[in-house]
């Protein structure tokens, strides 16, 4: 009898880090390979070499290309991986830009806490560079959304459409005729820019994302509430901030503002974008139009409607600019990126207003801002919160426990068992315990660095 054995090195009792290790005697594969973000005792852990052999990965499979699934792959190569890392065109596109602009977040926030000596470390030393991403993009190799891929003998892997942002995918592994399904960021059922997700048809060991577990997203009438944020933007003379993530979430504020704008309800107030990682993300749009549901029209004319920032200097422009306006920046969970700037300056004006559009995971400046925090530390120095504060669920690329209990609902066998993953506690426990009660399928919740064995 033939084993194989999963280590949970990530997304396990937590929503980051995705990295899953799979061991045969044919073949060691890694899903995905996310850096951790939220509490300092989580992001801690990318300051560690990894507990497994390195160098005897075969193979990293790539879900989608956010840093929390992909950011860890330049510390990969540091430590002496040299396989192929497999993804479709659109999600190593996404992970070139999203690597590179880590890279250079990580070079900044050293150089600042070198140069303002607010660091512990002397010196303080990015997690990786440019260059190290510049040697991870060699291994990049792209693969066709619904082929299959023969990985080893006995082994196979297929990745389908997920609909969580562009180029994402569930992937399907066999491996000695066992079915292993990594669910990946499953998307939403009704999405502006994206199809619905496919649905895996059989699984032996499931292995599903969990981030909304416990909830489902509310009907929210995301028209009337930003209408009425842009309303009191223009009475109160101030500026409307929305920290956003770069892919997917940035583009749908977009499209969003506007249709609003192109159906005459609100007016055409300034709109800012300052995310040169965003901005390249939308190339990645144009670039691949088979992936998403906007027409080049539609796609041309959501990009000519907003100010593209492009430097510095002109994020410094945008906040003295003294009109009404809007400011779409990175990145989503306020944890760096431009957003930092317009905060630090403008957070403490009772005429700011932040939207909050995304998941904020424990310890983020983000989820700070939701827990009503008086004051955040940016750049070494607290801040005051007069800003209000608003948040917006309904717009998140997660699906919810109604959702994903649909996305599972087209498997056909009974699971051996289905593993919870990319969650946090309250989410894990109650989704564990929706789908005994839905499906009378047997979970799991695995701990960080936990190991299970299964047989083929």
């Amino acid at each position: 009898m033939k084993k194989l054995k999963v280590h949970f090195l990530g997304a396990s009792g937590t929503v980051t880090g995705s990295k899953f290790y799979l061991q045969t005697e044919d073949i060691n594969i890694l899903v995905d390979c996310g850096v951790f973000q939220g509490t300092k005792e989580l992001r801690q852990q990318n300051w560690l070499p990894l507990p497994i052999d390195v160098p005897k990965i075969d193979v990293v499979l790539l879900t989608h290309g956010h840093l929390d699934h992909c950011g860890y792959l330049p510390l990969l190569v540091k430590q002496g991986f040299v396989g192929d890392i497999l993804g479709t065109a659109p999600t190593l596109a996404i992970a070139e830009i999203i690597l590179n602009d880590s890279a250079k977040i990580h070079e900044e926030e050293a150089e600042r806490a070198n140069k303002e000596g607010y660091s512990k470390h002397d010196p303080a030393l990015p997690l990786y560079d440019q260059e190290d991403v510049k040697q991870t993009l060699n291994y990049f190799k792209r693969i066709e959304e619904g082929e299959n891929i023969e990985l080893a003998p006995n082994c196979s892997a297929c990745f389908k459409y997920n609909g969580h942002i562009i180029g994402s995918t569930f992937i399907e592994l066999n491996i000695h005729e066992k079915v292993l399904v990594f669910s990946g960021d499953v998307g939403r059922l009704n999405d502006d820019l994206l199809d619905p997700p496919l649905q895996p048809e059989w699984a032996d060991y499931l292995f599903v994302e969990s981030t909304y577990g416990d909830k489902d997203h509310p009907e929210e009438d995301v028209e009337t509430i930003f209408k009425d944020l842009v309303q009191r933007t223009l009475k109160n003379r101030g500026t409307l901030i929305i920290p956003s993530f770069a892919v997917e979430r940035l583009q749908s504020l977009m499209y969003l503002l506007w249709k609003l704008y192109d159906k005459n309800k609100i007016p055409n107030i300034p709109i800012f974008v300052d995310s040169p990682m965003g901005t390249n993300v939308l190339d990645v749009f144009g670039n691949f139009p088979e992936w998403h549901k906007l027409s080049m029209s539609e796609y041309h004319n959501m990009c000519n409607h907003v100010n593209l920032v492009s430097s510095y200097r002109e994020t410094w422009e945008t906040i003295d600019d003294p009109r009404p306006k809007i400011v779409i920046a990175g990145s989503g969970m306020v944890t760096g990126g431009r957003v930092l700037t317009y905060l630090k300056q403008l957070m403490d004006l009772k005429s700011t207003t932040v939207l909050l559009v995304g998941y904020q995971a424990e310890e983020t400046r983000g989820r700070k801002l939701l827990e009503g925090a008086q004051e955040l530390k940016i750049f070494g120095k607290y801040i005051p919160v007069k800003a209000k504060i608003e948040h917006l669920e309904s717009l998140s690329a997660h699906a919810d426990q109604n959702e994903l209990l649909h996305w599972m609902g087209a498997i056909k066998n009974i699971p051996e068992k289905v593993f919870l993953i990319h969650g946090e506690d309250e989410a894990l426990y109650a989704f564990k315990d929706k789908i005994h009660e839905t499906y009378g399928w047997h979970c799991h919740i695995p701990a960080l660095h936990e190991m299970v064995e299964i047989l083929l």
